[in-house]
This record gives structure tokens, C-alpha cells and sequence, in this order.
């Protein structure tokens, strides 16, 4: 007991620096040992002594120990939202700006084959540049008009095609929303009008043709009126305008809520009849 006291004492210096680089040394790496993946998170190792990132598991939320020597990377795997702006050219050449906004999460499962083949980077490495290939590759063959004003589903056939083939490299792309196009102001005022004239034109149309349609009602009235009355005419007597003057007088006089005074005019006219309820 006494031996080992003396060789605490005599390597006392020794000892108190070992535990002071060993307390170092943990300090130094704990952040490379203890790695927390937090909510909406997933972890990719890379193993520097054997093979190099992991691809076939991704590490859940939760507290990982890993060796000194790996390192793991986090990634977010919740659905995030990326704003974009550009400008592409129409079949005319006249540039268009277009303001984007791309919501897009990575597919969990490929986070290992992403972190290994595009890395962290991602949202600029091939979300945005594949977005902008397909929209600049289609929108070029149309005009400023088209594209301004939505023709035909120009922009949404477009967007279609761009969240086609963006979700083939390890991650989805929900949602690209076109938040707003921009044209040259001169372009943007001629187009406008140019709406504003076609509304009118339709406007004008659609009253002239309801004008029409009035007038052919008209005369289709007016010749009814005309055939009946010469249907009419051969059969009309005396005896029987005064017949038909008689029924009217007696359905006025069996209403309980008028008053009525017919008063008949020569020889044979009608009877004077008063009604009151």
C-alpha cells in the first residue's frame, strides 16, 4: 500500500496531466460521440475506417453514440418551403420574371443515397436548376400573352412536367406555386388593354345577339297575332261579339273582391252591373 502511495506521489504530475488531457479529449469530441437528432430530423453516418456513408439506414430521432473517428449528418425531413426567382424568355424573345415558391421534403428512406450522391445542398443542386430547366424549355415556345394571362393551362401543364421530373432524384416536390409574372411594363400595359378591348368586344356581342334573338321573338309574336286575326275575322258577327261580351260581363260580376261598373253603349250594349263585396 505504501508502494503504490509512493508511485501516486512520485507520478502525481503525470497523473493530474493525463486527466487533464483526457478531460480535454472528451470535451473536444463529445459533440462527435453523443449526436441528437431532434423532431423532423433523420441522421446519415459516414464511417471513416470501413465503408464510408451508410445508405441502407437512416437514423431516427433520438440520442446516437457513434466512434470519434464517424460523423453523422442531420438532415430536416419536414416539408420545407424554398423561394425562387428567375427570368426566361419567350418565343419572341421578350424576358419574363417569374417568382416562385417550391415546397419539397427528401424522401426518408433515399436521405442516404442523397447525402452520398448530392449532399446537403440539395435545394440548389437539383430542385431549383430542374425546376428552371423545364419551365425555360416549355414557357420558351410560347408567347408573353400566353404565359401572362395562363392560355390554354400554359403554366399549369408546365408545372406538372417540372414536379414530374424533379421527384425523381431522392426527394418530393409537393407544390410549385407561381406566386407572380412579371413582364416589361410596356408588354404588361399592351397586354392589359388588349384584355380589356376582347372584354368589351364579348360584351357587345352578347348584347347584340340578345337584340337578335328580342327582335326574331317579336316577329314570331307579331306573325301569330297576324294569323289569328285572319283566322278570326270570317267567323266574327253581332250575335257574337255580344255572346262573348255577355260571358266577360258575368265573370266580372262573380268577383267577391272588385268593383265593377260596365256601362253599355247603344241599343244592344252591355247591362250596367255594380259589384261590391
Amino acid at each position: 500500500m505504501s508502494t503504490f502511495k509512493s508511485w501516486v506521489k512520485d507520478h502525481a504530475p503525470y497523473l493530474v496531466l493525463s486527466i487533464l488531457l483526457l478531460l480535454l479529449l472528451i470535451v473536444v469530441l463529445w459533440s462527435r460521440i453523443f449526436i441528437l437528432v431532434r423532431p423532423g430530423e433523420a441522421g446519415v453516418i459516414y464511417r471513416t475506417l470501413s465503408t464510408g456513408t451508410v445508405t441502407d439506414h437512416v437514423y431516427p430521432e433520438g440520442l446516437h453514440i457513434l466512434q470519434p473517428l464517424n460523423s453523422m449528418h442531420v438532415y430536416n425531413t419536414r416539408e420545407q418551403v424554398i423561394f425562387h426567382e428567375f427570368s426566361v424568355l419567350t418565343n419572341s424573345g421578350l424576358p419574363i420574371k417569374l417568382s416562385l415558391a417550391v415546397r419539397f421534403q427528401p424522401t426518408y428512406e433515399l436521405i442516404g443515397m442523397l447525402h452520398q450522391q448530392v449532399g446537403p445542398d440539395y435545394p440548389n443542386k437539383i430542385i431549383l436548376p430542374q425546376i428552371e430547366s423545364v419551365l425555360r424549355r416549355n414557357i420558351g415556345s410560347y408567347s408573353a400573352e400566353d404565359i401572362y394571362t395562363n392560355r390554354e393551362g400554359v403554366l399549369s401543364r408546365t408545372i406538372t412536367l417540372a414536379l414530374e421530373e424533379v421527384g425523381r432524384k431522392f426527394v418530393r416536390v409537393d407544390d410549385i406555386i407561381i406566386r407572380s409574372v412579371e413582364l416589361p411594363e410596356s408588354v404588361r400595359k399592351s397586354i392589359e388593354e388588349k384584355l380589356v378591348y376582347e372584354q368589351q368586344y364579348l360584351a357587345y356581342n352578347f348584347r347584340l345577339r340578345a337584340e337578335q334573338e328580342e327582335a326574331k321573338r317579336k316577329r314570331i309574336e307579331a306573325q301569330g297575332i297576324e294569323s289569328y286575326q285572319r283566322i278570326i275575322t270570317p267567323t266574327l258577327n253581332d250575335k257574337l261579339i255580344q255572346w262573348q261580351g255577355i260571358q266577360a260581363t258575368l265573370e266580372l260580376a262573380k268577383s267577391n273582391n272588385t268593383k265593377v261598373v260596365v256601362v253599355g253603349a247603344g241599343k244592344n250594349g252591355l247591362p250596367i252591373i255594380l259589384g261590391d263585396k
